[in-house]
């Protein structure tokens, strides 16, 4: 992914005027929060998906910039009206994540949101549920429209930010497109300005926190996300049984089990054949072995766990609660 930013720090540095801080990124499903954090850090370490709900964990994601600052950035569930109990703990993943980062981004898709403003008698009840939690937070709020690239009605767009603005006092209001990289620089800028100074909170080349094992199990989420339609894709979970580094052959072996509600989701999942399960497995292997930079045997199985995004136990065991 190309970056127009500064590459990370290769050495040790004296940190004056250094500013490191964690940076949560809230807002609605399918706003481009995962994409965003990815076009900063110039790795695709959060899956993305055209579809709404893609994220469903908090996924910690650091980037280094020379003599200026640590962004560590705390990509959240999308924030909707839940109704399974699986939706429910994404939900209030991404509230808490609030209380406990120096500054906050509440992100919008503008060119969802401008293009239909003239027809808003008022803010959308998600937003403003948004809105209301955030007037509880003591934190910086930054306001960030993205997809700008795609917004039709360009004249709405101060008026929007002016609306919004009055709702909201937010600390900086900043349009961007993380697909395309536009306003990046100046964004990394003023949330390097905002957060605390000090020394870096994690070592300079520290991507993630997140294991090995959950980055494995999301690349085929996100196949299955891809490739698969309707309820299909909301109704799986990826668990993975055995992850083993082979340091003789320098491969990862994996073996995934993925869950569904259904007979008839297992049949799709596997297709005809096992075609799509063949395709889900190559192109998540393809995936890994480019994130890992190491070669991957993957095997991959489907088993129906009734009812599983409903069930307490199963929902801690994928941990999602």
């Amino acid at each position: 992914m190309g970056n127009d930013i500064e590459e990370p720090l290769k050495n040790e540095e004296e940190f004056a005027d250094f500013h490191a801080g964690f940076v949560a990124l809230i807002g609605q499903p399918n706003v481009g929060k995962s994409t965003l954090m990815n076009r900063i850090l110039g790795v695709d370490l959060a899956i993305t998906t055209a579809k709404p709900q893609t994220t469903r964990n908090r996924i910690l994601g650091v980037r280094t910039f020379p003599e200026k600052g640590q962004i560590c950035f705390v990509d959240t569930p999308g924030i909707h009206k839940a109704k399974k109990r699986l939706n429910r703990a994404m939900v209030s993943t991404a509230l808490d994540a609030m209380d406990e980062v120096d500054l906050i981004c509440h992100v919008i898709d503008a060119a969802e949101y401008v293009d239909n403003f003239d027809r808003y008698d008022e803010v959308p009840s998600t937003e403003a549920f948004i809105l209301d939690k955030l007037s509880e937070v003591n934190q910086p709020v930054f306001l960030l429209l993205n997809k700008v690239d795609l917004v039709k009605k360009k004249d709405l767009l101060l008026p929007v930010i002016a609306d919004l603005s009055e709702r909201y006092e937010f600390a900086e209001v900043v349009p961007v497109s993380a697909a395309k990289g536009d306003n990046i620089r100046r964004l990394v800028e003023v949330l390097i300005e905002h957060l605390p100074e000090g020394p870096p909170i994690f070592p300079e080349d520290m991507l993630t926190d997140q294991a090995e094992r959950f980055i494995a199990a999301e690349f085929i989420r996100e196949q299955i996300l891809e490739q698969t339609h309707e309820e299909v894709p909301y109704s799986v979970a990826v668990e993975i049984e055995r992850f083993v580094e082979n340091a003789e052959k320098n491969m990862l072996e994996i073996s995934a089990i993925i869950h569904v509600e259904r007979d008839s989701q297992k049949g799709i999942v596997i297709g005809k054949g096992g075609s799509r399960l063949k395709s889900i497995g190559r192109e998540s292997r393809a995936r890994m072995q480019s994130f890992f930079h190491r070669k991957v045997f993957l095997e991959t199985f489907v088993r129906v766990e009734s009812e599983w995004s409903e069930d307490p136990n199963a929902l801690q065991r994928f941990g999602y609660e």
